[in-house]
């Protein structure tokens, strides 16, 4: 870090805490699946259909696992219970719903594939979001 890094950071740093903005970076991490099982829970009939569609069956039963399971590993991130866990469970489940969801090698070039490649790519970057989460949880308690 630079002098003027430095100076900046100190400056910086009563206004904004470094615990605050981890917290705001892991709910970051967390909106799209509070979003989505918040969506789910809302309007169970689509995520019933949304589950049928990748032939996810019974549709019902993987509705409810998903919705609870995105809660539940969201809320472990944000409160600090078995965070590490959470991560590394979202992380999974990520990439597991991303080889499902967005199969882009088996589309025909153009816009649809074009979107996809990017979403799975996108996907893995949460990934490794997910894993540094967990990796800085069990090896830095103190930055939590």
């Amino acid at each position: 870090m630079t002098e003027f890094e430095r100076k900046f950071a100190d400056t910086a740093r009563p206004i904004v805490r470094p615990a605050v903005l981890y917290w705001l970076a892991l709910l970051g991490l967390c909106a799209a699946y509070l979003q989505g099982s918040l969506m789910k829970l809302f309007d169970f009939q689509s995520a019933i259909g949304e589950m049928n569609h990748f032939g996810l069956s019974p549709a019902p039963v993987f509705a409810v696992l998903v919705i609870a399971f995105e809660l539940a590993a969201s809320a472990m991130i944000l409160t600090g219970f078995f965070r590490w866990l959470g991560a590394l469970g979202l992380a999974g489940f990520t990439v597991m719903a991303t080889f499902v969801a967005l199969r882009f090698w088996e589309m025909a070039p153009g816009q649809e594939r074009f979107m996809a490649t990017n979403a799975f790519f996108e996907h893995l970057g949460l990934v490794g979001g997910f894993f540094i989460v967990a990796w800085v949880d069990l090896t830095s308690p103190d930055q939590r």
